[in-house]
């Protein structure tokens, strides 16, 4: 991806969603294709997909590629399904995703295609989706990711030119598609698999810095059994440099400049053309404002592109997220670059966050294949500008906090726009009584500032399952005035037994113990002890993870006194 700056207003879900049905609908009528032969999927592999004329072909029939972006790495694995069954029900028939190599290959030689990594894994349930796949290896991915996909240990060797044929550069990468190729070629098309086309490098042509580099990669790639379709991925400029023999070379872009088109048919006559990155939205920089692209400046180009006959990608269909310390940076600061946020929403179709004109309950969100949220506790974000008295009107079941940019709220004087935040806990359904129809957790309605209804939310279900806790974990320089999560290790040093936990000087909040949740604690009592059964802890090292919402004192590090039976 390359960098340049778009700002407008928050689409509505009504317009994303239009845009999302004119592409659906261009796969209906333009191309009855798939509707008309669903056996495309299951049928013996002959001839994968080709460029040899003005469509792509697979199977010597027509095909246009309808894809969308989707990054494994910014997708926590339980929802992988989920984010590719949307796409799947938005008319799209191409999944495209990157590989970073920072992540698989962490330390020199130590390589990781395990849980949140397991690329297989993911290429395989895009095809169990019907969904044909476009791999993008790199080694460089850019993706505003750290290094852009590169790992830091490179720079290690005083003399590294990376993206070159410096021997200290391919050797490494070398030794990278050594372990990834091997895992990808067996999901070819050829051989049964979803993957119809393979990325060489990604936007060289913007560095070209080496003119023997891209015939390197693709040597790298065809040499460890690379067979499908190769492609590269550049800006008009960056075409002239960016191509390499051998490969189709495709276009990425937001606003649609014919003059553009035209050139990728003087340069490729006769060969399909493809924006490999149609930019949906953009990437957010911290200190800035929130980049969006408008249904009115979308649509017409979408709608363009698809009257032209060419092939698209939607950069990005979902972003996800940067998680840990992985977010990149952009160079265009003096001293210092300026950092991609942690979020990489990118404004795209499908984000995270749910919106919603109006607040909706927990059992109402679209979480969990469309179950709902039965417990935890629920964020609320809206934006207001200015002060005043707030009203629940008995809507917040059953407890909440209230933020004002981090800070706890009750009654505030302001000016300009801000963020008015609500962390709502459910707290417990009753069990008996007469009121069991009632037992509807989060904002249940309506909440007023200053006598007039608050709208235009965006909603975190915040479920606390065993994998929420899991991921990067940072010191904290001052005692924090809002509900954080802290990291404690336990040291057992003998077999474990069953025991207490307290937590003095501590208000509310949860506890958890390698992974398990121990249950809630509130120092209002009369209970002041969490039980830790002692098949849950390890000998050895333990991790204890505390929620705290109500911050009474924190000094230092965790207290956590563990009580009876410990030895």
């Amino acid at each position: 991806m390359e960098h340049s700056s778009v700002l407008g207003v928050r689409l509505s879900l009504k317009q994303r969603y239009f845009l999302l049905i004119l592409i659906a609908a261009a796969v209906i009528i333009t191309y009855q294709f798939s509707r008309s032969h669903p056996e495309v999927v299951r049928m013996h592999r002959v001839e994968g997909l080709r460029a040899d004329s003005s469509q792509f072909t697979l199977e010597k029939r027509p095909l246009r590629i309808l894809g969308g972006s989707v990054h494994y790495f910014r997708v926590p694995r339980a929802y992988w399904e989920d984010r590719l069954l949307k796409m799947k029900a938005c008319g799209l028939n191409t999944l495209t995703t990157y590989v970073p190599w920072n992540l698989h290959e962490p330390e020199r030689g130590r390589f990781d295609f395990e849980d949140q990594l397991d690329l297989e894994a993911y290429l395989r349930l895009a095809a169990s989706l019907g969904l044909w796949v476009i791999l993008r290896p790199g080694p460089y991915i850019c993706a505003e990711w750290d290094l852009g996909g590169l790992p830091s240990w490179l720079l290690r060797d005083e003399k590294m030119k990376l993206r070159t044929t410096y021997s200290g550069f391919t050797d490494a990468a070398s030794s990278f598609f050594d372990q990834l190729i091997r895992r990808v070629v067996p999901l070819q098309y050829s051989q049964g698999g979803p993957i119809i086309a393979v990325q060489v490098e990604n936007e060289y042509g913007s560095y070209a810095e080496d003119d023997k580099y891209m015939p390197f990669i693709k040597e790298a790639l065809l040499s460890r059994g690379i067979t499908e379709l190769l492609l590269t991925s550049d800006n008009r400029n960056g075409l002239k440099l960016g191509a390499v023999k051998g490969a189709l070379e495709t276009l990425n872009f937001q606003k649609l400049d014919l003059d553009v088109i035209k050139y990728l048919d003087e340069i490729q006559p006769q060969k399909p053309k493809m924006v490999m990155e149609y930019w949906s939205g953009w990437f957010d920089l911290w200190g800035g404002l929130h980049h969006v692209y408008t249904s009115e400046d979308m649509i017409p180009v979408v709608t363009e592109i698809l009257k032209l006959d060419l092939s698209i990608n939607l950069y990005m269909f979902h972003g996800g997220t940067n998680f840990g310390f992985m977010n990149g940076a952009l160079a265009v600061g003096i001293p210092a670059p300026k950092p991609v946020i942690t979020s990489y929403d990118y404004d795209a179709p499908l984000s995270e966050p749910l919106k919603s004109e109006k607040p909706l309950n927990m059992e109402n969100l679209p979480v969990n294949n469309n179950n709902g949220q039965s417990y935890g506790y629920t964020l609320y974000e809206t934006t207001i500008t200015g002060g005043g008295l707030l009203n629940s009107k008995n809507n917040i079941k059953d407890r909440a906090l209230t933020f004002l940019a981090a800070h706890v709220s009750c009654i505030f004087v302001l000016k300009g726009r801000r963020t008015l935040s609500f962390l709502v806990e459910n707290c417990g359904r009753v069990n008996y009584g007469k009121t069991l129809d009632e037992q509807r957790k989060g904002l249940v309605g309506d909440i007023e500032l200053n006598a007039h209804v608050l709208r235009g939310f965006t909603i975190h279900s915040l479920e606390m399952k065993p994998s929420f806790t899991s991921g990067h974990w940072a010191s904290v320089p001052q005692r924090p005035s809002f509900p954080a999560f802290f990291l404690a290790r336990l040291y057992v040093n003998s077999s474990p037994k069953d025991t207490f936990i307290k937590l003095p000087g501590w208000s509310k909040g949860v506890v958890f113990l390698n992974g398990k949740n121990l249950g809630r604690y509130w120092s209002v009592g009369p209970q002041q002890t969490l039980y830790v059964p002692g098949p849950w802890l390890h000998r050895g090292d333990n991790q204890v993870q505390c929620l705290i919402h109500m911050v009474v004192y924190i000094c230092g590090k965790i207290k956590a006194y563990l009580l009876q039976n410990m030895k």
